[in-house]
This record gives structure tokens, sequence and C-alpha cells, in this order.
């Protein structure tokens, strides 16, 4: 049975660590976590972020909704408040395909 590595999951990410993930700068974080109610990343004792598993697939809804289907902020507050069962579940698929991809991809170069 081959080797299969196993996702690490973090409780919490830093406000570096998600401004990486989603290629931006933290000023677009924070002014999504200002704007969008279902962000609520916790505060240490100096005021640093800590964002959870969750606020980062709420970042990706967030994304995906503004960046990638062109929602105005406006348009994605509300698409947001009337969907959101049904945002979360597609936003699983596109995860879910984006893992595929990426198999198939180094599945390819290693061809």
């Amino acid at each position: 049975m081959p080797y299969k590595e196993r996702d690490i999951n973090k409780m919490y990410y830093t406000m570096g660590e998600v401004t990486e993930m989603f290629k931006v700068n933290a000023s677009q974080i924070r002014f999504y976590e200002k704007e969008f109610d279902i962000l609520q990343p916790k505060k240490n004792k100096k005021g640093n972020r800590l964002f959870t598993p969750e606020d980062i697939e709420n970042l990706k809804i967030i994304f995906n909704l503004v960046d990638e289907k062109g929602f105005t902020l406006k348009g994605a507050k509300e698409y947001l408040k009337n969907n959101k069962s049904d945002v979360k579940e597609n936003q699983k698929i596109i995860d879910s395909l984006e893992k595929l991809k990426g198999f198939l991809v180094n599945l390819a170069q290693e061809l």
C-alpha cells in the first residue's frame, strides 16, 4: 500500500499565512472582515488576527463570488445571506475539483 500524506489541519492561521494563501494584501482581508459578517477571526492579546479553518472557507467563498464570478460587494453580501447553504456546498465541490485537478496535473507531469 503506497504512502499517503496526511493533510495538516491547523486550528488557527495568522494574517501572513492567509495573505499567502490568497495572494492578496492584508488590507484586503481586513476590508472583507469589516464588510462581511461571516468573517469573525479571533484576536489574541496583541490584537493579531487568528483565522479558523471556517474563516478560511468563508474567505474562499467571498473571493469566489467577488473575483471569479464578478459579484459586487453588495451583491455578494445579499447572495450569501439568501443562499448560505448552497454557497457552502458549491465551495466544497470547487475545492474537491481543484484537488482532483492538482492530482491529475501531477500525474501527467510524472508520465
